[in-house]
């Protein structure tokens, strides 16, 4: 029968091989940052009521008629998020692609099927965690969001947070990860570590973009390592 990490490593789209006898592998080592790095809540102009009051119907007609910043011109419409709302997962990227901005998903086309395969590669279907993204709406030709953009969208990513409570946050790609943690730190040096999240320091921990391991599949061993230690801070064994 094949053992659970082969299934893992061919779910990741992993070459596996076999370890030589006598060699036992390398386990990283469990890394807390110095201090923590935390984000503020970003307040935005908000017609129509408080966001921190929406319930997740209210919050995603919000979401789909707002225009506070330029992007509602360009879009064709808004990917709000998808999946369980009761989710201990929930994953962050960064904004919305050309598939996703037709489907209203975040997550759909290539980048999105190597993240279902990440996912998968832990025992998680993606039926069962939350996918959403910093800007609810594509920048032009996937550009970098611009910081007026993200400081529009932030409050929704907030109270989305919020709603959701999840247990553990995963953050996928360098933009979102510096975005989300207010820094600019490369993410060589934000992976590994728990960073906390919020009000309810949440834990949070990055690994790259699924676009990223298409362009480098050699980095996609790294990334099933970020996995790995993603679920060992939820079941406890690496907080």
């Amino acid at each position: 029968m094949k053992s659970r990490k082969l299934a893992y490593l061919e779910a990741l789209g992993i070459e596996a091989f076999e370890q030589k006898a006598g060699r036992r592998p390398a386990v990283p080592a469990v890394r807390e940052p110095p201090a923590p790095v935390t984000t503020a809540v970003i307040a935005a102009p908000a017609p129509g009521g408080s966001i921190e009051t929406l319930d997740w119907a209210a919050l995603r007609a919000r979401v789909a008629a707002c225009t506070l910043c330029e992007l509602h011109r360009s879009r064709t419409q808004t990917v709000f998020g998808v999946g369980n709302q009761s989710a201990e997962w929930l994953v962050i990227g960064e904004a919305p692609g050309a598939d996703e901005d037709r489907q209203g998903e975040p997550f759909v086309g290539r980048a999105g099927q190597l993240l279902n395969s990440m996912l998968r590669a832990i025992g998680l279907a993606r039926e069962k965690v939350y996918i959403a993204n910093i800007l609810k709406c594509r920048p032009p030709g996937n550009r970098d969001p611009k910081p007026e953009e993200a400081k529009c969208c932030t409050p929704y990513l907030h109270r989305q947070i919020a709603l959701l409570a999840p247990k553990l946050i995963l953050v996928v790609g360098r933009i979102a990860a510096q975005k989300l943690l207010d820094t600019d730190v490369p993410l060589a040096r934000l992976r590994g570590l728990v960073h906390r999240y919020g009000p309810l320091s949440t834990p949070l921990v990055v690994t790259y973009h699924p676009a990223y391991l298409l362009r480098s599949p050699g980095e996609k061993r790294k990334a099933w390592v970020d996995l790995k230690f993603a679920r060992g801070v939820l079941e406890g064994g690496a907080a």
